[in-house]
Order: C-alpha cells, then sequence, then structure tokens
C-alpha cells in the first residue's frame, strides 16, 4: 500500500428509536436506519452528525458509529485518532 493511502477502517452507522434513554434497545428492530458503511471515522461522523440533527426533536431517537475494523480485527487497535 503506497504510503499516501490511509488504512481502511470500516465504521458503520445506525440509528433508530430507543425503549427507554438508559440502553441502547431499539423499540422496533424493523425500523433501524442502518445509515451506511464508512471507510473511516471522520466520514462516519459526518453522517452519524447529520442524521442526529435532523431527528433532533425526538429524545429516544439515536444514532451510533459501530466500528467495524475492531470487529473484523479484534487483535489491532487501528484507529488511534479518536476514543470512541
Amino acid at each position: 500500500m503506497p504510503d499516501t493511502l490511509q488504512p481502511q477502517l470500516l465504521h458503520l452507522v445506525i440509528g433508530g428509536e430507543l425503549t427507554d434513554l438508559k440502553h441502547a434497545t431499539f423499540k422496533d428492530i424493523d425500523q433501524v436506519d442502518i445509515v451506511g458503511v464508512f471507510p473511516n471515522y471522520a466520514s462516519a461522523h459526518a453522517a452519524w452528525k447529520a442524521k442526529a440533527q435532523q431527528t433532533v426533536d425526538n429524545a429516544h431517537m439515536r444514532y451510533f458509529i459501530v466500528h467495524l475494523h475492531r470487529l473484523l480485527d479484534p487483535g489491532k487497535d487501528h484507529d488511534a485518532n479518536h476514543s470512541h
């Protein structure tokens, strides 16, 4: 891989209405919004922020960034640029 390319660190952005604010349990799993898979944290964060702002009026609506790269390669923590 050339030095100019960043490693691909896949992130998934999902969201939906929660049953309550203390748990990350979706009210209706069939209604979970799968925003998409992103090649890095910065692009996933931008998508998460946009969705969170669109749903700000619903207190039970939450969006999450899932670090797929950690699930695919749990022995390595490639993403030292953020603390999520």
